[in-house]
């Protein structure tokens, strides 16, 4: 007979892509998430919570940089010949949430929704394939001071997260106005020519229609955007190479580029560097960038009113900034996007210094819902990436990763566990975090580690001279440890950091402890 084959063991390890969260952790991104609900729900939005799952039908095509539904996203076949899939984000399952319950709804309809998402990619340094977010959104106004609102709220949001004024910025742009330039460029060629005969500075636009495959022109304006989005990373040079022909990256490897004549690269480079020296001088760049296009004059009209509001609410360039380099590379976006940056820097990897980068984006999508009810619904909204926001705290020495611990009940015998439950149910039951060791008893010094490790504010010591005499001791471990570092510095000296005190003192002596290590 045959020797039945051992299974091997399954490797403990967490899957590329994903993390294993500990207590700390755990309780610093629930303190964050706290602290951004309490910003929303200041600012009017009622919490929502949709399924984790949603059909792949309704999760669209609007999965980041992919062409097909099935791609990016974790999805499987159930039996009634349904794909399903995890969400990829929560302003998909929005749309279908509120074209299915729209009529219950107020209009218009302002939701947050926080929780994982999930993304079917290629896992990297900082980049996973689940994460939290963070979003809110308002759908049914058209006004672009729904936009402006939305901006507001997330300067404020950073501002109450620890992210201090100085350290970050709002950038807004209007795809409107890209998308004049785009309509621009693929609609007619321009030559360089005499200056004064343009609208564009330097360029003479010959009035001569731009004959090109409908299909390949939409495919070349997406790339055209893809490559915009990269300003920040390459630079004018960079991007006009890759709006290009195409250029070589740092390792030396070719990247294909977008395949645009010099003559149409140089309206998105006068596009890409309209910032002026203030909001008003770079709306009037942005006018000049987009010519005699309606779509793109509408865009800066609705950016100048934007900035209107943002100066009578008080948010200066400190805070929130017109920036034409903004792009955001979803393709659902048909009006104001807005991206948070944080402006510090911090090191890579390889101990280099960069500037941390964008935490959140978002921006209007008026076509989104219309997928499900054949009728165009204004919607805008904003995404906080909470695990890159959390990060970011960290790099700056901003983030408390040592969470207390609970006060510990050492156990000195074990046949009087009753007793002690006792004790961790009174300290419970006034709103002490507290828990009975549980482990074996024999050794107290292994207690006391365990209660260290547990990075426990207070030790409960009874054994059976304190319950004769209706005592017990505490002892104070946060200034124990202290009193250890320090203990030839003669301010430690004769200060107790245990006590014994009256069974019926427990509660209000363990209180004045923990009151202590606060102050």
């Amino acid at each position: 007979m045959a020797k039945e084959k051992k299974q091997p063991r399954p490797k403990a390890q967490t899957p590329k892509g994903f993390q294993d969260y500990f207590g700390a952790q755990v309780e610093a991104r629930t303190e964050m998430l706290r602290k951004i609900a309490g910003v929303y729900h200041r600012y009017g939005f009622d919490a929502l919570e949709t399924s984790a799952v949603e059909t792949v039908e309704a999760l669209g095509k609007f999965l980041p940089d992919v062409d097909r539904p099935n791609e990016g996203v974790f999805a499987w076949l159930e039996e009634d010949k349904d794909w399903l899939a995890l969400r990829y984000d929560l302003t998909a399952p929005l749309a279908r949430a509120y074209a299915q319950h729209r009529n219950d709804l107020p209009n218009p309809y302002r939701r947050y929704a926080m929780g994982p998402v999930w993304r079917n990619e290629k896992p990297g340094p900082g980049r996973f394939r689940q994460f939290y977010q963070c979003d809110a959104d308002t759908v049914g106004a058209s006004s672009v001071a729904a936009d402006a609102e939305i901006c507001a709220m997330l300067s404020d949001t950073l501002e109450v997260v620890g992210i201090p004024r100085g350290d970050y910025v709002v950038r807004v742009n209007n795809r409107k106005v890209l998308n004049g330039v785009l309509e621009w460029v693929f609609s007619r060629k321009n030559e360089i020519d005499n200056p004064s005969n343009s609208k564009l500075p330097h360029h003479r636009v010959v009035q001569k229609m731009y004959s090109e495959n409908p299909e390949n022109i939409e495919t070349k304006k997406l790339n055209v955007l893809r490559t915009i989005d990269k300003f920040d990373k390459v630079g004018e040079s960079g991007v006009r190479e890759l709006l290009g022909q195409g250029r070589l990256d740092s390792s030396g490897a070719f990247i294909d580029g977008v395949g645009l004549s010099d003559t149409q690269v140089e309206p998105v480079i006068t596009f890409l560097t309209s910032k002026g020296e203030n909001t008003a001088a770079t709306l009037e760049n942005l006018q000049v960038a987009v010519g005699d296009s309606d779509i793109g004059q509408q865009g800066v009209a609705e950016l100048r009113e934007m900035a209107d509001i943002f100066d009578e609410l008080g948010y200066g360039a400190d805070r929130i900034v017109i920036d034409p380099s903004v792009v955001r590379g979803l393709g659902y976006y048909t009006g104001p996007v807005f991206e948070a940056e944080l402006t510090f820097e911090v090191l890579d990897d390889k101990g280099r210094p960069r500037n941390f980068g964008s935490v959140a984006g978002g921006g209007r999508y008026d076509d989104l819902v219309k997928r499900f009810t054949g009728q165009e619904v204004p919607a805008t909204g904003v995404s906080i990436g909470v695990d890159r926001l959390l990060a970011a705290l960290d790099a700056k020495g901003r983030l408390d990763t040592t969470a207390a611990g609970p006060v510990v009940v050492t156990v000195m015998d074990r046949d009087q566990m009753a007793y002690y439950q006792g004790l961790v149910a009174e300290l419970r039951n006034n709103g002490i975090r507290a828990e009975v060791y549980l482990g074996n008893p024999k050794n107290f010094g292994n207690q006391l580690k365990y209660a260290d490790k547990r990075n426990s504010p207070i030790a409960v010591i009874v054994g059976g001279d304190e319950m004769a005499a209706d005592v017990v001791q505490i002892k104070d471990l946060i200034l124990g440890a202290k009193i250890a570092e320090n203990a030839t510095l003669e301010e430690w000296k004769g200060r107790p950091s245990q006590y014994e005190v009256p069974r019926a003192e427990l509660v209000a002596k363990v209180r004045e402890i923990l009151n202590g290590q606060d102050e």
